[in-house]
């Protein structure tokens, strides 16, 4: 059960191949790319954030280092067939920032009961089309990014952070305006300062 539906109303028309033509604009490359799907590829992206060393104005969150581009970014991913991004959003946390792939299924099902009432309390920051360089002009890139925010860091105090599969690093990391993040992340991260009246702009 594949979704092909934008999450823009308007439809998008064909090609004279019959391929899906990307009603965002050019990109200069024919073809699926690196993409899985013509048309819409849906992903879900997580921001786990807390307030930094007790500290309301300067937030926190988990970001993972890519191993392909060797970025810092989300931990986010794609949205299985049939699965809803919801699911993606905590399956791909506990796979990229807690490599839960390595524990046993006793270890991953308590983990993932201590976490699926911590990501219920969220708060959806943008839900559209993701400027990604691996979309082309058939094949792109619809995200779900989603804040979930530890108010008081109790949740996650004990939560230890190891990198998953597609990432060689994880770790904490202050949400500011210098940061240099996997493609439009950044902008993501501006949008979850404003939910949270939080600071942007760094401090000299």
């Amino acid at each position: 059960d594949i979704n092909r539906k934008s999450f823009k109303k308007e439809p998008y028309g064909l090609d004279d191949k019959g391929r899906p033509v990307n009603i965002f604009g050019r990109t200069g490359i024919t073809g699926r790319g690196l993409l899985g799907r013509w048309g819409p590829n849906f992903a879900a992206d997580p921001i786990v954030t807390r307030w930094k060393n007790d500290s309301e104005d300067i937030l926190q969150f988990v970001a993972i280092q890519r191993r392909d581009t060797k970025q810092w970014a989300l931990p986010g991913g794609m949205v299985d067939a049939g699965e809803t991004p919801w699911k993606t959003l905590l399956r791909e946390f506990m796979e990229e920032a807690l490599n839960s792939s390595e524990e046993s299924n006793y270890q991953r099902l308590v983990l993932k009961q201590r976490l699926q009432i911590f990501f219920s309390k969220k708060d959806c920051v943008y839900k559209g089309y993701v400027d990604d360089p691996r979309n082309t002009d058939n094949a792109w890139i619809e995200s779900t990014v989603v804040n979930i925010h530890d108010n008081d860091g109790s949740i996650l105090k004990n939560l230890k952070l190891e990198a998953g599969d597609d990432a060689c690093n994880v770790k904490w990391m202050d949400i500011d305006d210098q940061l240099d993040m996997y493609a439009c992340h950044r902008i993501f991260l501006k949008l979850v300062t404003r939910l949270r009246n939080a600071r942007w702009e760094k401090k000299d």
